[in-house]
């Protein structure tokens, strides 16, 4: 059996790399200034910011419809057999809602498979699906070791204001953190797919530290780790940790380096940073 792979745009996996393997990227929508634009596809996250900076409206984001994922499902089907669609956590977005909707049009051809993650949360999972499929992998196995990596992975990030997680609606279980004192860094995780806080630090520095300690205490013992780093507006909000991560002496290959798009970075801002990491 042919399996395709779908995705949505928050993912947040590079065009040229998705296209390379036939990955699929259903776009979200980003509502800013009276327009709506696609994610990835016509606004930038820079854009977004500077919009913001000269006074418009924060942004909303919206998820595709049933009939966006229809089309994308249909297309999908003209190559393959049956389609693995993997999507942003459903407890941050409703695009999960639209594409099972959709995969109704599809009896038993359409596996909808919620991520609990965001960002390369979920592009680590896609590209780890494209992996074992091209290694002859059954779906049912496919869905077993996205299962493992959704229960048993780490991921931290840092924003540098709670402001847009807020206004966003996603801030979740890191509501504790507002209001803390100038200086303190926020420390964020998502558990079971909602925005957590996962502790907090005086200065950047010693927010890269914490993170460190937490990968070192989840890390240690594992024979192979991938890690995924992320950034929002400059690709130099990550480049420190990255170092700190791969200097760990813990045994990590970097998969990718990528950007927050539109959507993801209207709700954590710009100056954002982090990582998702799991075991082989």
């Amino acid at each position: 059996m042919k399996v395709a792979l779908v995705t949505d745009s928050t993912a947040d996996l590079p065009k040229a790399l998705r296209e390379e393997l036939g990955i699929q990227a259903v776009p979200l929508y980003v509502n800013l200034g009276g327009r709506v634009y696609r994610d990835w596809e016509e606004i930038t996250p820079n854009e977004v910011f500077q919009k913001v900076r000269v006074g418009e409206a924060f942004p909303t984001t919206s998820q595709p419809s049933p009939e966006d994922f229809i089309r994308a499902y249909e297309n999908a089907l003209k190559g393959a057999d049956h389609v693995l669609s993997i999507h942003i956590s459903a407890r941050l977005s409703g695009t999960v809602q639209s594409a099972e909707l959709a995969a109704q049009n599809f009896p038993g051809r359409v596996t909808v498979f919620d991520s609990q993650g965001a960002s390369l949360g979920i592009g680590m999972m896609v590209l780890r699906a494209h992996e074992l499929l091209s290694a002859g992998a059954s779906l049912e196995g496919v869905l077993e070791e996205l299962r493992r990596l959704r229960a048993d992975h780490f991921v931290r990030f840092s924003v540098a204001t709670l402001e847009f997680l807020k206004r966003g609606g996603r801030i979740g279980g890191a509501q504790a953190l507002l209001g803390t004192l100038l200086g303190i860094k926020p420390i964020l995780t998502l558990k079971e797919g909602r925005v957590e806080a996962a502790g907090r630090a005086r200065g950047e520095r010693k927010a890269k530290e914490e993170i460190l300690k937490d990968f070192k205490a989840w890390g240690t013992g594992r024979k192979r780790i991938r890690a995924f780093f992320l950034y929002g507006g400059e690709e130099g909000a990550v480049e420190e940790l990255k170092a700190m991560v791969l200097q760990s002496g813990l045994p990590v290959e970097e998969v990718l380096t990528g950007e927050l798009g539109a959507v993801i970075s209207s709700h954590t801002g710009p100056g954002t940073y982090g990582f998702y990491a799991y075991s082989l």
